[in-house]
């Protein structure tokens, strides 16, 4: 921690220095107090009666100053107003705190400052006395000039500037993820400010209480006013939002546009829709501030110990940022940053986006095989045991929560039996299926996991349905081989459509995204690494298509008739399997090379003349037939 400080704000009655001094003190969090609230009473009646203060009188109160100085330079950092219109007085005040002390001088002219004194009520200074203060005063060889012309605001971050009180980086929003992220960001040296909203009754002194809750935020600033934490940060302002999608987002930054200033950035880290990501970014480039859109991934643990983080926006405004993303995130197996610049307007987002739609795929695909285990007579300990040793074939950081998960027991059971089969979503599938559908692309394993969730959404029709067509209780005949090898293809299959939507949209939105490098950074911190993953960035360089690499066509060649035999499995017996089962169909279709289009192209020409065209022609002449009057040509 950097030694203390003690900040004489000082120039003539009438300059600011009450002012100035708790601006200074709500953006430094430095305490404040008022040099004339230590004035004896002799002084304040001499004073009142229009008699200026000699020498003398001036001696004993400044060595009280400086006793308070030297009393809180024991604790921390302090702000005092002062006049100390004369260099023999500042002697005083610094007097054995020689290399702690630190003057302001608010300068103004004569006439200026007299208007004020004018229209000032209720001091016990009259206005007859600021002749005598100018007529005294040394301007100080050595302080920290602020012109009283400027407004308080303006004063107050100029001050902080030129004394280097100011904060590198901050962050707005300390809910789960915001809080790790501020403990990562202060772990590595960085002096942060952090600020929460101030709800009456609900969240009150929240970033306070927070700061002194972890010793390594003991020198970030801690606030819940939002025009104080914008004053604290180093120009040109570098600030993360940390805040929930949507509405909350757009809110502050309608209240912090106002408060920045050009070549400012701001971060969205939340789990923003790429397209309010563009929109944001040409709101905010038109008070010409910077706006960068970023993907955090990895949970309260990511973001504590080193998130994946995918920035997209200006380039040159994310190489301003670019120190602070890359020294947080988790680091790869050869020691790179998981954080690459992805591209412009929302592509970070985006890719963030489709990370999370793989997500929920690969969470499906362990519910579903975690359900056909159970359906064998397997316990939870049992199904944990087997996904063990999978691990060392296939192992990832969903695979291992599952793992742990299965493990844990309450009052003497499984936990997971207690846990009901309702599963919620934020979102970001809902949009992948969307973007999917929109960009013609079969991501198939997203939208049957979105579905799966949607589906067990309704519990109590479900059960109301199982009582009308009865309970199917029959066992599928399956052995762990099967199901492993079957897991295997359908990971693959899924990867792969992640990735093709990413292809795609990195052409459509001309975004020119590196897949080989998303796949690296998608190596740690985030929810999706595997040691999978870290075989795409090599495969990716080498292959336009995941399926089509091939290494992985020999692996789905091999494990591609498991997968059939597991699916088939589950539907002979009534378990749902939509993951699983859109892997085979859509692997079935994928390596088909006729299938069952030509009726649908003839259907969609017969009742809507939408034409179609032939294999005998090339397909390059479109055509129309008059269906009903055609009979057998």
């Amino acid at each position: 921690m950097k030694k203390p400080i003690a900040i004489f704000v000082m120039g003539v009655s009438g300059s600011g220095k009450t002012t100035i001094g708790k601006l200074l003190s709500l953006s430094t969090q430095f305490p404040f107090f008022d040099g004339d609230d230590y004035h004896p009473e002799a002084n304040r009646a001499k004073m009142a009666s229009g008699i200026p203060l000699d020498d003398n009188d001036r001696e004993g109160w400044l060595q009280a100053l400086n006793r308070l100085a030297a009393t809180q330079l024991q604790s921390g950092s302090c702000i005092i107003a002062c006049s100390a219109l004369r260099e023999k007085y500042r002697d005083i005040l610094r007097k054995g705190l020689e290399t702690q002390v630190y003057f302001v001088y608010l300068r103004g002219r004569y006439t200026q400052i007299m208007e004020r004194l004018q229209a000032r009520r209720g001091h016990f200074m009259p206005a007859s006395l600021l002749t005598s203060q100018f007529d005294i005063l040394e301007a100080p060889r050595e302080a920290v000039i602020a012109d009283i012309g400027n407004d308080p605001e303006h004063i107050v971050s100029d001050i902080m500037e030129q004394l280097k009180l100011q904060k590198e980086f901050g962050l707005i929003g300390l809910g789960v993820m915001g809080k790790s992220l501020c403990r990562n960001l202060a772990g590595k040296g960085f002096p942060i400010a952090m600020y929460n909203r101030h709800v009456p009754g609900k969240e009150e002194d929240i970033a306070v209480r927070f700061r002194e809750e972890h010793p390594e935020l003991q020198d970030s600033l801690a606030f819940d006013d939002l025009r104080a934490f914008t004053r604290s940060l180093q120009t040109p302002r570098k600030i993360m939002l940390m805040v929930p999608a949507g509405t909350p987002t757009d809110e502050i930054l309608y209240e912090l546009i106002p408060l920045l200033s050009e070549n400012d950035t701001v971060i969205d880290g939340g789990n923003s829709h790429f397209t309010d990501t563009r929109r944001r970014s040409e709101l905010l480039a038109a008070h010409h501030i910077h706006f960068i859109g970023c993907g955090v991934s990895g949970g309260e643990e990511g973001a504590l110990n080193g998130p994946s983080l995918m920035p997209g926006g200006d380039p040159e405004a994310y190489k301003t940022v670019q120190p602070f993303l890359e020294a947080i995130a988790a680091r790869d197996r050869n020691g790179a940053p998981c954080c690459t610049y992805i591209g412009p307007e929302g592509s970070g987002h985006f890719v963030k986006m489709v990370h999370n739609g793989i997500e929920y795929a690969e969470m499906e695909l362990l519910a579903e095989i975690y359900l056909l285990f159970t359906r064998t007579g397997k316990n939870p300990d049992d199904i944990a045991g087997i996904l063990e040793q999978w691990k060392m074939e296939e192992n990832s950081f969903l695979l291992d929560i599952t793992i742990d998960i299965l493990r844990t027991r309450e009052n003497g059971g499984w936990l997971i039996d207690s846990i009901l089969d309702k599963a919620g979503n934020k979102g970001t599938g809902n949009w992948t299926a969307i973007a999917a559908a929109r960009l013609g692309i079969p991501a198939t394993m997203i939208v049957a996991s979105l579905f799966a969730r949607y589906i067990s959404a309704f519990k109590e029709e479900r059960i109301a349905m199982e009582a009308l067509y009865g309970t199917r209780d029959s066992v599928p005949d399956i052995d762990e081989n099967t199901v492993f090898r079957a897991y295997r293809a359908a990971r693959l299959i899924n990867h792969h459509q992640g990735f093709r939507l990413l292809r795609e949209a990195s052409e459509a939105y001309r975004w020119t995204l590196d897949l080989p490098e998303l796949a690296r950074i998608w190596t740690n911190g985030c929810i999706i690494r595997s040691d999978l993953m870290e075989q795409l960035p090599a495969i990716l360089s080498t292959a336009h298509s995941l399926l089509a690499h091939p290494d992985i066509a020999t692996r789905m060649k091999s494990w591609n008739p498991a997968l059939a035999r597991l699916v088939s499995a589950g539907v002979e017996c009534g378990i749902p399997v939509p993951a699983l089962g859109e892997a085979v169909q859509y692997f079935n279709g994928a390596t088909a090379s006729r299938g069952s289009a030509n009726l649908i192209q003839a259907q969609r020409d017969y009742f809507g003349a939408h034409t179609y065209r032939r294999n005998d022609d090339g397909g390059t002449i479109v055509h129309h037939t008059a269906w009903k009057n055609t009979g057998n040509l």
